[in-house]
């Protein structure tokens, strides 16, 4: 058992000054504000400093990270991602997978299955091949398929959290209420949808947007589209990409008025050349080219591949656009978790999981603890 003496420390309601927090094994025991006393437990606290201790962030959209991929057959450079984003406060993540043929995305699935039984990480995230071609973005368009029930069963697994589906598509309402029957959350992305037909994939159990605005027909005054239908339906969560280069930070404060902080996750949608230097690097079958922070394809469209964001940075950006410390923790880590019933991690509370970012007055990671243990 370990207590803690912090500046500040993040609860899903407040922001407690002058903190202590308290670790046993795995978990957090009890917290709270050293002027209502400290637990009398003899020992001694361990000081942290000024420094804010907000959740460990939950990131259900990512593809890679320090150079290698969540698409792959081979473990350790799955664990490689993982780590790489831990070190930036992301205790809970979703391993993305992008188009691929059926046999690949059913193979680089099983190699992740046993991270998922680690909990190393959370689940398996297939964005693709169920997508628009009008929309695909970085997604290789000669792969994409109508999502029809032989294809949609075969690459559902139990490591299998959240499938990507445009839901105008021919197959794409009836393949939504068949991942929702196997107990995965369907979302709705890449997606050339008009207002109702995006509704009715929120109406055939549909409950998150990928990341709102991108990769979806643009929201016009006469024509909302998928965009308005998203901003609209309270049945969706929108998934955010805070980088300031997919959006515009104001479009993200058009999406926080219209929304709200428990229907919008901050998501990375990071590649492998997340944390590396500018160069040349592959998303799936794609060649991209990373310069000063931005991820494009190297040929054809040139469109926007993935991101190089981590979630320090996009937590970071919000509270220094105005957002409030207890709302940017919400976005990052409570609302994201809750949507999947990950009760156990997302916040500081007395029971759930011991995963905590130690952020300094900048907000950048100083320390991280998952499940009560401190990373290298």
């Amino acid at each position: 058992m370990t207590t803690y003496r912090v500046a500040r420390l993040v609860t899903p309601d407040d922001v407690l000054e002058n903190a202590w927090i308290q670790v046993v094994d795995s978990d957090i025991l009890a917290f709270g504000r050293r002027s209502d006393g400290m637990p009398a437990d003899g020992l001694r606290p361990e000081d942290l400093g000024d420094v804010t201790v907000v959740p460990g962030f939950v990131d259900i959209h990512t593809h890679g990270g320090g150079g290698s991929t969540y698409s792959t057959t081979d473990p350790e450079e799955a664990r490689k991602v993982a780590a790489f984003h831990a070190r930036h406060g992301t205790t809970t993540t979703m391993a993305s997978l992008v188009t691929a043929p059926l046999d690949d995305i059913v193979e680089q699935t099983a190699c992740l299955a046993d991270l998922v039984t680690d909990g190393v990480i959370a689940g398996v995230h297939l964005e693709g091949p169920f997508l628009s071609e009008a929309r695909c973005g970085a997604h290789e368009p000669t792969l994409l398929r109508d999502p029809v029930e032989g294809d949609v069963a075969k690459v559902l697994s139990d490591a299998v959290k959240m499938v990507t589906i445009a839901p105008e598509l021919p197959s794409g309402l009836d393949a939504i209420r068949q991942v929702v029957d196997a107990g995965v959350v369907a979302a709705l992305g890449h997606t050339d949808a008009t207002y109702e037909q995006m509704i009715a994939g929120a109406d055939a159990g549909a409950t998150v947007a990928t990341h709102l605005f991108n990769g979806m027909r643009p929201f016009h005054h006469r024509d909302p589209g998928p965009v308005g239908a998203a901003l609209n339906d309270p049945r969706l969560l929108l998934e955010v990409i805070n980088d300031g280069m997919h959006l515009d930070p104001q479009v993200v404060r058009v999406a926080l008025a219209a929304a709200g902080v428990n229907r919008i996750a901050l998501i990375t949608d990071a590649m492998v050349a997340t944390g590396m230097p500018n160069g040349r690097y592959m998303l799936g079958s794609l060649e991209v080219d990373v310069k000063d922070g931005l991820a494009t394809l190297a040929h054809g469209t040139h469109s926007i591949a993935g991101s190089t964001l981590t979630m320090d940075v996009a937590f970071a950006n919000a509270v220094k656009a105005g957002t409030s410390l207890v709302d940017a923790s919400r976005m990052a880590s409570t609302t994201p978790a809750q949507t999947f019933g990950w009760y156990d991690v997302g916040g500081i509370e007395t029971g759930k999981r011991a995963d905590l970012v130690v952020l300094d007055e900048e907000y950048a990671v100083r320390k991280v603890m998952r499940a009560g243990a401190w990373l290298d």
